[in-house]
């Protein structure tokens, strides 16, 4: 095994054809001559070509006027593997987005040049998504991933830069001047369909609701904390997140935790190894199967599995807003996602104390903050999750 794999990395020699006293390669299975084997000039093609080979995947350049629109999507995806991915490994949410814009450009335009693809082809798409009942926002986003798609084969010469560039000049869709579906504004989740839920909610999950409304944190801000992550020297406690929305622009982002919430965290951290994650799906589990022991009677079989899936060691953005919208379903009020409740408790924040402040608990800091300005944002935030969190 380790034979192949060194034969698979090693780099492909420059040789002499003794019959000619050329130089050449082979590359992608494929002998290419560069010319006579001892002229400076052909050493150096020699190196050029090797240089672009392994920038290209270690295959050949492909004719830009030639190569399909499909062959530009397996490039692309393979490359979106490897780029939209969190420091864990894990995939972002981008990955999707990309999904999204392959699929159709594939469906209907595959074995198109992608010389050929331009405006037009692009707008056809979008009509595409548009009669789907997608909402307008998500439409321009997927027209965006396409772009994106054709920068990048523009950016390592696949295509010719003009093709992305003529793609460019189909603008985004604006409310109110298409057909597409627009969304309805994002609101706080009104207090008594909060209340309505509880009861169908875990303990965990009641938890993640209660931090999410004192501190104003994404769901995935709060889903994979550990003891380990939170620092608990001072009044108010902090988390200073590696994997967050903006980690990519190098931005910090920290999270407060006032008296109110170390109140619920501790209830959590309480015995609890210091790299387990606080909010578990199968602690829940095995709390709610502990109750429901208690109504089984000694002779009754064991209830079968109605599905085959498997619990993580922490809830995903996903699995909490399911639990919820379920939740919902059993009390009988309008589905509401986690998301709101950021809304909710900016809501609060802001009518309490002021715009400022607001965007200070929130994170909602420009990348080119001063240092200065940081540290009065650190200790605004503080001095209000001493009052409300």
């Amino acid at each position: 095994m380790a034979t192949s794999r060194s034969k698979l990395d090693r780099i492909p020699s420059y040789r002499l054809h003794k019959h000619s006293g050329r130089g050449f390669v082979e590359l992608s299975g494929k002998r290419i001559y560069l010319g006579p084997f001892e002229d400076p000039a052909t050493r150096q093609r020699y190196h050029a070509l090797i240089a672009e080979w392994l920038e290209n995947g270690r295959k050949l350049s492909v004719d830009p006027n030639q190569i399909t629109v499909m062959e530009i999507c397996a490039r692309y995806w393979h490359h979106a593997q490897q780029y939209y991915v969190r420091s864990d490994g894990s995939p972002t949410q981008s990955i999707d987005s990309v999904k999204q814009a392959l699929r159709p450009l594939k469906a209907m335009y595959g074995s198109t040049l992608a010389v050929d693809f331009g405006p037009k082809a692009l707008r056809a798409i979008r009509q595409v998504w548009i009669d789907r009942g997608l909402a307008r926002k998500t439409v321009n986003d997927y027209t965006a991933s396409v772009k994106r798609v054709f920068k990048w084969a523009a950016s390592l010469e696949f295509i010719p830069a003009y093709t992305y560039h003529a793609l460019n000049t189909v603008e985004g869709l604006r409310a109110g001047r298409s057909n597409a579906r627009d969304t309805a504004p994002i609101l706080p989740v009104p207090e008594a369909h909060i209340d309505a839920v509880r009861p169908y909610l875990c303990r965990q999950v009641n938890a993640l609701i209660n931090l999410q409304l004192l501190t104003a944190a994404r769901p995935g801000e709060l889903l994979k904390l550990r003891p380990i992550d939170i620092d608990t020297t001072g009044d108010v406690w902090a988390s200073r997140l590696r994997d967050h929305k903006l980690a990519y622009r190098q931005r910090e982002r920290i999270l407060y935790f006032g008296p109110k919430a170390q109140e619920i965290l501790r209830e959590f951290v309480a015995g609890r190894q210091l790299t387990a994650y606080l909010f578990s799906p199968c602690e829940a589990v095995a709390e709610r199967h502990a109750k429901a022991m208690g109504h089984r009677r000694p002779d009754q079989k064991p209830t079968p599995r109605k599905s085959e899936r498997t619990l993580g060691d922490f809830y995903t953005t996903v699995s909490y807003r399911k639990a919820i919208v379920r939740a919902c379903d059993k009390a009988g009020v309008p589905a509401w996602t986690p998301h709101r409740l950021r809304h909710s408790a900016a809501s609060r924040i802001r009518r309490d104390f002021d715009l400022e402040a607001a965007q200070h608990v929130l994170g909602h800091t420009h990348a080119d903050t001063t240092e200065i300005y940081a540290e009065l944002s650190s200790a605004k935030a503080i001095s209000i999750m001493l009052e409300v969190g």
